[in-house]
């Protein structure tokens, strides 16, 4: 037998060549065969990639056009800028392999951004060639077209016209207060007062119906689009067009006396006709005094069957507690009670047509029996001698109406003090409607309120306002308070609520407080805006009564810090 040695097969040992150009030696498992640098010099896996480009800057709000058509802010040598770089050649990417890519650092002045890039790309079989190279960008400057529509004056795309068909000012006060909480007027451009409501412009068709959106959403509203063509390319069958939003809100508001169709308070629980509004949110709360019974009515029902007020709150009229006994249902905060009042005799304008005069008393039923004493003041309709024209009230069985209706509490002798308040509202500057050039009066500069038109309702609707957030705490939940700085002894022309004492030598104070302007012709006039607020409710001067013990002040912890006026600059800034 012949002894044999195993000898491995040539195939499993690893063989070499040499390069076909430089003569290096290789493996010969490359296929191509050629060593790296004989390979980077004859394939170049960068071809078709452009090295320069362009990149669009706006001077205006210093925002990158990201393709195609968003701007977009980016920081230098950040992510968000790399990313918008990498963009401009994202198509002659797509057939190689990014693996790095890092700025080149470049001076800031010099409008030039470089990058360094790394890719990898398969060139032959099993040859897989990486490479880096330098992208160079010039930065273009320009204006962007949000920039541009706000550079050229009353030009717009989308405007919002919110209406409302009412003799006060109060709901665009309100409205004024949420929408800074919310920050809902961060994207407007420009608002303008209008007759019966105000008009916000937008840049852009989304930003309107986001605040057509906030609106439904805050108040029980409907709303109609239209939209104007305003140029047409038929070569690229392209058109621009202006779109205008009609927003009316319902034409109810709080305190305010509201008579129903039968049918329809039948169709809405078998509420009782006779009812007053309690609150407005997104529905409109009614609420019947003389049983408790509460019913809410949505935007679409309202505007199937709309019905309008009985009357509001400048009908209201002063009465004094007599006596008060509840009598059992409690809901809520409501406490229904047997009260007794009579006119207050504070003004002689109060006498009745009948010759009862002052002296006469009058029992109802009310649901402010939590909070009534004998001897405190409250506000109500009197409806003993009141001529309505609605046909729904003529209809009403007239042995149910009551003589009064009582709304809510009033505090005339803590009115009657000149005790500034300890807080303040913030408001947005707006262009005022129908102010002639070389009057002495000037706008208010704050939405909602309209200077030089009707002075004197404008500042009663704003100390209403302000009354009606001291006096409830679920409204003066929903807006922001701020802190109030110290007001001045004299010549305070941005004091809160200013009340007259009675002084010639003092300037009468607005009853305003948060971006309002003032000048001294308007201002001296009826003794001040606030205290003619007083004079309408028929409230004495006498300065010498005991203030009431439960006059709602506002706790210093619900007030926010840092209060900042706002004017339209502000505001188109931010859309920036």
């Amino acid at each position: 037998m012949v002894a044999m040695n195993y000898e491995p097969d040539a195939a499993g040992q690893e063989s070499y060549i040499l390069c076909a150009d430089c003569g290096t030696v290789i493996s010969s498992a490359n296929g191509a065969g050629l060593c790296v640098g004989c390979l980077r010099n004859t394939v170049d896996i960068t071809e078709g990639i452009p090295k320069e480009a362009t990149l669009n800057f706006c001077r205006g709000c210093e925002r990158f056009l990201s393709p195609p058509q968003t701007w977009v802010t980016a920081q230098p040598e950040s992510r968000e800028l790399l990313a918008i770089c990498l963009k401009k050649i994202a198509r002659p990417l797509m057939k190689v392999r990014l693996i790095d890519a890092s700025f080149i650092w470049t001076e800031p002045h010099s409008r030039r951004i470089k990058i360094k890039v790394t890719i990898q790309k398969e060139v032959l079989a099993n040859t897989v060639l990486q490479q880096t190279f330098e992208l160079l960008l010039v930065v273009h400057t320009g204006q962007c077209p949000q920039c541009t529509r706000l550079a050229a004056k009353n030009t717009w795309k989308a405007s919002v016209q919110v209406r409302q068909k009412v003799t006060h000012k109060r709901t665009f006060l309100w409205l004024e207060q949420l929408i800074l909480k919310h920050n809902a007027h961060k994207d407007t451009i420009n608002i303008n007062e209008k007759r019966d409501g105000l008009d916000f412009f937008y840049a852009e068709r989304n930003n309107a119906i986001k605040m057509v959106e906030f609106l439904a959403g805050v108040v029980p509203v409907r709303s109609k689009a239209s939209e104007q063509l305003i140029s047409s390319d038929t070569h690229s069958n392209t058109s621009n067009y202006k779109f205008t939003y009609s927003v009316e809100i319902v034409p109810v508001c709080k305190d305010d006396l509201v008579c129903l169709p039968k049918n329809q308070a039948r169709a809405w629980g078998n509420i009782s006709p006779l009812t007053i509004c309690s609150r407005v949110g997104n529905t409109v709360h009614l609420l019947d005094p003389m049983t408790l019974q509460q019913t809410d009515v949505t935007a679409p029902v309202y505007w199937r069957q709309p019905f309008d007020s009985l009357a509001t709150v400048t009908d209201l009229v002063e009465f004094i507690v007599l006596d008060v006994e509840p009598s059992g249902p409690v809901r809520g905060k409501y406490v229904l009670a047997d009260a007794q009042v009579t006119r207050s005799s504070s003004s002689n304008n109060n006498a009745d047509d009948d010759g009862m005069g002052d002296d006469g008393i009058f029992h109802t039923r009310t649901h402010l029996g939590g909070i009534l004493q004998p001897g405190d003041t409250v506000l109500g309709y009197h409806l003993t001698n009141a001529n309505f024209n609605n046909d729904a009230f003529e209809s009403f069985d007239q042995d149910r109406i009551p003589d009064v209706i009582l709304v809510k509490k009033t505090y005339p002798n803590r009115r009657k003090k000149s005790k500034p308040r300890n807080w303040k509202l913030r408001s947005i500057a707006k262009e005022a409607e129908d102010v002639t050039e070389g009057s002495n009066t000037l706008g208010r500069g704050a939405l909602g309120r309209k200077g030089g038109v009707d002075q004197r309702n404008v500042e009663r609707d704003y100390e209403l306002f302000l009354r009606d957030l001291e006096e409830d705490k679920e409204m003066r939940a929903a807006v922001n308070l701020y802190k109030a700085n110290q007001p001045q002894p004299e010549d305070d022309e941005d004091g809160d609520v200013g009340m007259d004492t009675g002084e010639s030598t003092k300037k009468s104070g607005s009853g305003m407080k948060g971006g309002k302007r003032r000048t001294g012709g308007a201002g001296g006039s009826a003794n001040g805006g606030a205290m003619q607020v007083d004079e309408d409710m028929g409230e004495g001067t006498d300065a010498d009564d005991e203030e009431e013990e439960d006059f709602p002040e506002i706790d210093i912890n619900e007030l926010l810090e840092h209060f900042e006026e706002m004017d339209m600059e502000d505001a188109a800034e931010e859309i920036q």
